[in-house]
């Protein structure tokens, strides 16, 4: 039996979900995607030059986002143009660094 089975039967779906979107968050380079997505829409080559990556991490790491309905894209010809999907993405980003601003004013 695979892990993810396992956990799809014990927990319900909307957690299982959750739980693997904090995963990706975890993810420093996603979280930075996201955070310069929040913005704007953006290629993956403005996102690697941005970030100080190469485009097979950012493409690797947007294939994470978009199979976890967090991230769309749209296609003309060659050029494909990345931007967040629902707008509580970002709400939930704002949330997270609150939390870090409490937890580190609590050290």
């Amino acid at each position: 039996m695979i892990y993810n089975d396992f956990m799809k039967k014990r927990i319900p779906e909307t957690r299982y979900r959750a739980s693997r979107i904090c995963r990706a968050l975890g993810n420093p380079t996603a979280y930075e995607v996201l955070t310069l997505l929040a913005g704007q829409t953006r290629t993956p080559e403005e996102l690697a030059s941005m970030i100080g990556v190469n485009v097979a991490t950012v493409s690797q790491v947007l294939r994470v986002l978009r199979n976890l309905d967090l991230v769309r894209y749209e296609v003309e010809w060659r050029h494909h143009e990345y931007w967040i999907k629902a707008s509580a993405v970002k709400t939930v980003m704002k949330d997270l660094e609150k939390l870090v601003a409490v937890i580190e004013s609590q050290k």
